[in-house]
């Protein structure tokens, strides 16, 4: 007696957060990063974005109880690795934790004068209500000025709520350039450091997209094309940066979870990196 084949199951899609309309380019390196390790992985999961918008606090919310959204990508902290499950593969190689200030165009000078952590505690910085790095500042005993909204920060800058935004150095570049009604400016002088992470997490309960996500980037690791990706979208932004021409001020990260693989070289840009980077590209 024969009996018939099973039906094979169409590929589950793998629902990210979708972008509030004008910050899709925001995303645009992790979606490729995404698809590079689901491809990596023999994956044949497709990508699709959630229904409707959300913020980063509501997405990681959701992921948590398993609704609207498979994947997030947010840097770690203690309290995020507890609710959910992360690949230990920093998608930023450790860059989130390079702060440098966008300042309003009037005040670009403004922390030309500081050389010091104790000179910045004069000085207010802008950071989300619910991010890492505001407790991350707050711990080294720098003023914050929270927001519940990403959006709002470059106004509230603007109209003189704080300071100064630090904002990773793979970020302000096209920050910068997504805000001109604000006449915003890259400050010259200064960069923040902690180390950190960012990961792509997902959750508790979907432990087989955890190991295909990472078999997936080790493999791209292994063959260079995490590598190339990286630097396509952000060796122009390192350069950007000129680090050897700031002052760094190295802040202490409570935060960062036990389990971060710091021993991994591979898995890091360090200080040593990025001053060679910021070197001027030899003539062909």
């Amino acid at each position: 007696m024969c009996t018939a084949a099973p039906l094979l199951a169409e590929p589950q899609a793998v629902r990210y957060p979708r972008s509030f309309s004008g910050y899709e380019y925001r995303d645009s390196y992790v979606l490729e990063l995404l698809q590079l390790a689901l491809a990596k992985a023999g994956s044949e999961q497709t990508l699709q974005p959630s229904a409707l918008s959300m913020e980063q606090r509501r997405a990681l919310t959701e992921l948590e109880h398993g609704r609207n959204v498979d994947v997030v990508w947010s840097m770690t902290s203690t309290e995020r690795e507890a609710r959910l499950l992360p690949v230990r593969i920093g998608i930023d190689k450790g860059l989130m934790g390079w702060r440098i200030a966008l300042l309003p165009k009037s005040q670009q000078r403004r922390l030309r004068d500081v050389h010091s952590l104790a000179d910045l505690h004069q000085l207010r910085a802008g950071q989300g209500h619910d991010w890492p790095d505001r407790k991350i500042l707050e711990y080294n005993g720098l003023p914050v000025v929270p927001s519940s909204s990403y959006e709002s920060l470059f106004r509230m800058l603007t109209a003189g709520r704080f300071d100064y935004f630090p904002r990773s150095l793979l970020e302000i570049w096209d920050e910068v350039d997504s805000q001109p009604p604000l006449e915003l400016v890259v400050d010259p002088y200064l960069v923040l450091h902690y180390p950190t992470a960012s990961y792509f997490f997902v959750s508790r309960h979907n432990p087989q997209l955890a190991e295909t996500l990472r078999l997936g980037l080790e493999r791209a690791l292994l063959d260079g094309s995490f590598d190339q990706l990286f630097m396509r979208h952000y060796g122009e932004s390192l350069r950007l940066a000129k680090l050897s021409q700031r002052r760094i001020l190295e802040l202490d990260n409570p935060l960062l979870p036990a389990g971060t693989p710091l021993a991994r070289r591979e898995l890091w840009l360090s200080r040593e990196d990025l001053l060679q980077l910021d070197q001027p590209l030899a003539p062909e």
